[in-house]
């Protein structure tokens, strides 16, 4: 029987519902993202390149819109539309801000905008801790030092993360370009209850050398880690800001993606390493190709996961949230937001 075409109410999801649906529930959230990249690796989605609006004259800001098609259960098409301002975090705001578009997969028609920077941010999280999980088994033990590489919403969104599905460390590293963030990350860090000493770092590349896992979650625009020696120890990163690594970082690692045509785009350090390569063989992968078990990694190289960041994670997330908040009865709808709504009216 073909399904009865109905025009949707339209609702308006607001960053504090979005938040009240995600809190406490940061397991199931790694395993919708989980699910996700499996049907992005079985071509069961859509996840076209994403858009970039850049400024002339603002040019360390952009907005990016992230179309995408989820297929499975949970089927829904939709679009992320989010701005990422650096300058924000000099007034104290956050450096992005979004909106996340639902669209019915039977009529095209939105039936929910939400509020998506915490959605972002929690996908984010939530891939970084998947792929920490998958990419550090089978290297004897998790890793118990952890080092975090910019100190702002990212990486707090992270390490609550890795808090919440049962990581624990027994030293936690800061650095950041401005004494004042990585501070306040540190208060935030011992506020948060972590027992594992906490250390502010000056140097990058103590850092790095100490931590066994390092998390790169700054606003860099270009490479600025550039010795591959500094990761002679093998450690697990997780470059989630995609362009802080240099070329000689890259070919020295296993290089590990969520989607080979989308990292080797917009000037990310895959781009540039196959820029100065005229290849890609240096990507060993994706992270679907790692739990299914079609790649393998050596316990002698760093390993490097460089997430583009797929819109099909957000709407696995915004999805749910949207689930939870009509199943709670707290659907704030816009009466008549459809107004031709016959064809002949």
């Amino acid at each position: 029987m073909t399904a009865e075409r109905q025009v949707p109410p339209f609702a308006v999801i607001s960053g504090a519902q979005v938040q009240r649906a995600l809190d406490g529930n940061e397991k199931h959230i790694v395993s919708l993202v989980e699910e996700a990249y499996r049907l992005h690796g079985a071509d069961r989605c859509v996840n076209p390149p994403s858009l970039f609006l850049r400024f002339p004259d603002r040019p360390s800001s952009r907005m990016i819109a992230l179309p995408a098609s989820l297929g499975g259960a949970n089927r829904v098409d939709g679009l992320k539309w989010i701005s990422s301002f650096p300058e924000n975090t000099e007034a104290g705001l956050p450096r992005a801000s979004a909106v996340l578009i639902l669209n019915d997969p039977l009529t095209g028609y939105p039936f929910a905008c939400l509020e998506s920077s915490i959605i972002s941010a929690t996908r984010t999280a939530a891939s970084a801790v998947l792929a920490a999980d998958w990419l550090s088994r089978g290297r004897g033990s998790r890793p118990t030092r952890i080092g975090f590489f910019g100190a702002g919403l990212i990486a707090r969104y992270i390490h609550g993360f890795l808090t919440a599905t049962g990581w624990d460390f027994e030293a936690i590293g800061v650095h950041d370009l401005s004494s004042r963030n990585a501070a306040s990350f540190r208060t935030y860090l011992e506020q948060s209850g972590s027992t594992g000493l906490i250390a502010v770092h000056d140097s990058p590349q103590e850092l790095i050398r100490v931590s066994d896992l390092v998390v790169f979650a700054t606003v860099a625009g270009e490479p600025h880690v550039e010795d591959p020696t500094w990761f002679d120890h093998c450690p697990l990163v997780l470059h989630i800001s995609l362009r802080d690594l240099a070329p000689e970082v890259f070919l020295a690692a296993t290089n590990i993606v969520d989607d080979i045509d989308h990292s080797l785009r917009a000037g990310t350090s895959a781009n540039l390493t196959e820029q100065l390569t005229g290849n890609h063989r240096f990507l060993h992968g994706t992270l679907d190709d790692v739990m299914a078990g079609r790649v393998q990694l050596p316990p002698d190289r760093p390993v490097v996961f460089s997430p583009f960041g797929l819109g099909i994670l957000d709407l696995a997330v915004g999805k749910y949230v949207y689930d939870g908040v009509a199943a709670a009865g707290e659907l704030q709808t816009v009466d008549g937001f459809y107004h031709e709504v016959t064809r002949y009216g």
